[in-house]
């Protein structure tokens, strides 16, 4: 029998609904602002990682080791997402996306906003760093949740044949959160001078964050439950254990989804973390040129996100994402060897052809991964892989391509990415088309 609850919970998200023009722009920005934090969280995190963290939180280490240690509370941040997955995916999966995505959209917020807070290394000694990590594990927990929920809240409210595009809101989350980023910093370092950028400037960025979690809550509060969550509810059919049915049902998905989109964060967070680091440290190229270069990049994601995202309603999803890791493979080996050059053109070249390999694969893979997975475990099993992937691509890079570039050459950095990017362009290569697919019928 029906409760009254679950029939109005089908009801709130009727397609009919949906589809008016202000109930979309409400699904397109809900599913948006959520992924725009996210990358805007996480890059003034790397971007703060690269010039002032280790400064602050690491001083009596070397400039090498500061900065390894510092990456490496980047990476907890990322370890912690799985379990955030899982968590989250769980309640997305039994009780509804929109719920959890509020609950994600406050923890990852409020801990970035906290580290603008924290005081450094001076002032608390070891607790410092300490509660820097507990603050990224945090963040790390609550970013597990966002992009599955994002992802489906779009997905799942579009049209059959246009999902592509419905799905390009949550993923130009990433270069817009990318873009603010770098405007913000840029602004504080070009006002203020090195000391006072270097004591307190760099904390304003992260104080912001408590700006974007009000606007983003008043958003996701307006938008009503999916369609297609809605109707798993009303007929009694959600999963006892989401994750371990992803796992029972979907195990291939599951892995190669993860190496599928491990190239995405490769090439997103060598460029914007560890590029960083190396053409200000070793180059020596002002940091307010390298953010301004940094912005010339930025376009170039934003536009093949969306304008990929949106081809792929048109000829798959799976082409364009084998297209976009075979591009990896070469780009990665060119990446440094253009840094080195020193030259403002192609340097922002370099950085530009990094964001478009991530961007031909991150825009479909919006509703490519969604798709791989049926309604009763799509939040978990979607969630999941992709955060997956980002311990593989985003943990662990950054890390990888600093030991080897200090260890032997920048160049062997690079011909890590190029392999990492082949190993999704392997998982992709075994993955099916997604696009025809009826997504009740998974």
């Amino acid at each position: 029998m029906t409760t009254p609850a679950r029939r109005a919970a089908g009801q709130a998200a009727t397609p009919q609904a949906a589809e008016s023009p202000g109930g979309m722009r409400r699904i397109a920005s809900a599913s948006f602002i959520g992924t725009a934090i996210e990358f805007y969280d996480y890059y003034i995190y790397g971007t703060a990682a690269a010039l002032v963290l280790n400064e602050a939180f690491f001083p009596d280490l070397s400039p090498t080791a500061g900065t390894l240690a510092t990456l490496s509370t980047f990476a907890v941040g990322f370890a912690a997402r799985p379990l955030g997955a899982a968590i989250f995916g769980h309640y997305g999966d039994r009780v509804g996306r929109k719920t959890v995505l509020v609950v994600s959209l406050l923890m990852m917020g409020l801990s970035t906003g906290l580290i603008g807070l924290l005081p450094g290394y001076d002032t608390l000694g070891v607790a410092a760093p300490v509660l820097l990590v507990l603050l990224r594990v945090v963040q790390g927990l609550g970013l597990g949740g966002e992009w599955g929920g994002a992802a489906l809240l779009a997905v799942e409210h579009a049209p059959k044949g246009k999902r592509g595009l419905y799905a390009a809101a949550p993923q130009m989350g990433s270069p817009a959160g990318y873009f603010a980023a770098t405007v913000t910093f840029l602004l504080m370092s070009a006002v203020l001078d090195d000391d006072a950028f270097d004591s307190w400037g760099w904390r304003i960025p992260f104080l912001l964050s408590f700006v974007l979690v009000a606007v983003g809550l008043v958003i996701r509060l307006k938008v009503a439950e999916t369609p297609a969550f809605a109707k798993v509810m009303d007929e009694r059919e959600t999963a006892k254990a989401p994750l371990v049915e992803a796992f029972r049902r979907h195990p291939r998905e599951m892995f190669l989804g993860a190496g599928m989109i491990t190239v995405v964060y490769v090439m997103f967070y060598t460029a914007a973390t560890y590029c960083m680091t190396y053409t200000t440290g070793t180059l020596d190229i002002p940091k307010n040129d390298m953010l301004a270069l940094t912005l010339v990049a930025v376009v170039v994601l934003g536009l093949s996100t969306f304008f990929v995202a949106r081809w792929s309603d048109r000829v798959g999803r799976r082409r364009l994402i084998i297209g976009g890791a075979a591009f990896g493979v070469v780009w990665g080996a060119v990446l440094f060897p253009l840094l080195d050059t020193g030259n403002y053109v192609l340097i922002a070249v370099a950085l530009s052809g990094a964001l478009l390999c991530m961007g031909i694969i991150y825009g479909p893979a919006g509703a490519y991964m969604p798709e791989l997975f049926g309604t009763k475990m799509r939040y978990s099993g979607a969630g999941f892989s992709y955060n997956l992937g980002g311990v593989l691509g985003g943990a662990a890079a950054p890390l990888i391509v600093t030991a080897l570039a200090e260890t032997y050459s920048p160049a062997v950095g690079g011909w890590f990415m190029s392999g990492m990017a082949l190993l999704s362009l392997l998982c992709v290569l075994a993955l099916p088309e997604t696009k025809e697919r009826d997504l009740d019928r998974v």
